[in-house]
């Protein structure tokens, strides 16, 4: 017999499956049928009276409905992927205030998404040099100040998000990385590594798609809501006037929650945005982590603890490949991932991991088109 938190899963499922029913719909809906297993059970004359012209009043639609519920939920645990329901505990409280928010999310990893502190750091895939720095020193800081106990969201997208996931990770801070697709690949490849050792490390890839979900335009406009509705704060780094961060700013807006952003120089084409959102006072300016505890009203721990964590290594030790591929960079900045696998003879799988492994140790800043600056 399928325990009851399991069913309730699957009747959460085959609810989502009616297409434009969201949390502020599906609230009023249930309080006219009561719960998720009277409507699937209710005889189609009854639900005609309840919900006059509804799509679903046929009993044989929703008796399918719950079928292919089943068969998904079946599917989910055979790929170890979480259903967290909107009326389950486990789902993001802040976000189930959104009207618009999905009736389920689809989770690989064990991170508490009601978790103190959750921060969503957002910018152009775009990001300059000086955008990537910021964005890992700032997570570095808040993560010191709060002595780790906070969550950093981003979309695991090129620039600004990749660099503060990992900025999270070698911080020793979870880190949410929601996505526009199915949980059963990973766009961009490029970040698969970072995926897995989110995941690894206490965080989580979460998305609303189910599993074999293909990529949409629409779908990342949609996923920016899912950053902003389950953050205290959305901080965006640097953007132009139009953007995937952008929209996730109006959406955190929009529900009233706290927005900051990095102001920049009005030349600079990824801080028009930015900007433009601290001159119409839809955004605090974010300079550094005092001024996201000071805007959140969060108590850091003692200057001399925060001192002491974010001291830096004067003068790193690197391992043999790191130092040939440090010197490498010295000569050739402007090398990317691929043309340093050809000019040092390294695999690409190889190189990849060692990347990564010197980016979590604050060696190096990966910048969007596969490049890396020395630090």
């Amino acid at each position: 017999m399928t325990p009851d938190a399991d069913i309730d899963i699957i009747y959460s499922l085959a609810a989502a499956r009616c297409k434009g029913l969201y949390v502020g719909s599906a609230t009023l809906l249930l309080e006219k049928v009561g719960s998720w297993h009277d409507f699937f059970a209710m005889p189609t004359q009854r639900l005609n009276e309840l919900l006059p012209g509804g799509k679903y009043n046929d009993y044989d639609t929703r008796r399918q409905l719950l079928d292919d519920a089943r068969r998904e939920y079946d599917h989910c645990c055979d790929h170890h992927v979480s259903v967290v329901s909107h009326l389950s505990e486990a789902y993001p409280t802040l976000l189930a205030a959104c009207d618009d928010a999905p009736l389920r999310l689809y989770a690989c990893g064990s991170c508490d998404l009601n978790a103190p502190r959750r921060i969503a750091i957002v910018g152009t895939r775009r990001c300059t040099p000086w955008g990537a720095n910021f964005t890992a020193t700032l997570v570095r800081d808040l993560a010191a100040a709060l002595d780790g106990k906070c969550t950093i969201i981003s979309g695991l997208a090129y620039g600004t998000d990749i660099t503060a996931h990992k900025a999270a990770l070698d911080a020793g801070v979870p880190t949410v990385a929601v996505v526009a697709h199915g949980l059963d690949t990973i766009y961009p490849a490029e970040h698969r590594t970072a995926a897995r050792a989110i995941v690894e490390y206490g965080g989580a890839i979460v998305s609303e798609y189910p599993w074999a979900t293909r990529m949409h335009r629409s779908y990342f406009l949609a996923r920016n809501r899912i950053i902003a509705g389950m953050a205290d704060i959305t901080i965006v780094v640097e953007s132009d006037m139009r953007g995937g961060a952008m929209s996730t700013a109006r959406c955190a807006s929009a529900y009233s929650r706290e927005v900051g952003a990095v102001p920049g120089r009005v030349s600079d084409p990824q801080s028009r945005g930015t900007n433009d959102l601290i001159a119409r006072n839809i955004a605090a300016v974010v300079r550094d982590a005092d001024d996201v505890l000071k805007l959140m009203n969060w108590r850091a721990v003692n200057a001399a603890t925060t001192t002491a964590r974010l001291q830096p290594q004067l003068f790193k030790i690197y391992t043999p490949e790191q130092q040939t591929i440090i010197d490498h960079l010295r000569q050739h900045p402007d090398h990317t991932i691929n043309t340093m696998c050809a000019a040092l003879d390294i695999p690409y799988a190889t190189l990849s991991a060692i990347l990564m492994e010197m980016e979590m140790d604050n060696m190096l800043i990966g910048v969007p088109g596969g490049r890396f600056i020395i630090k």
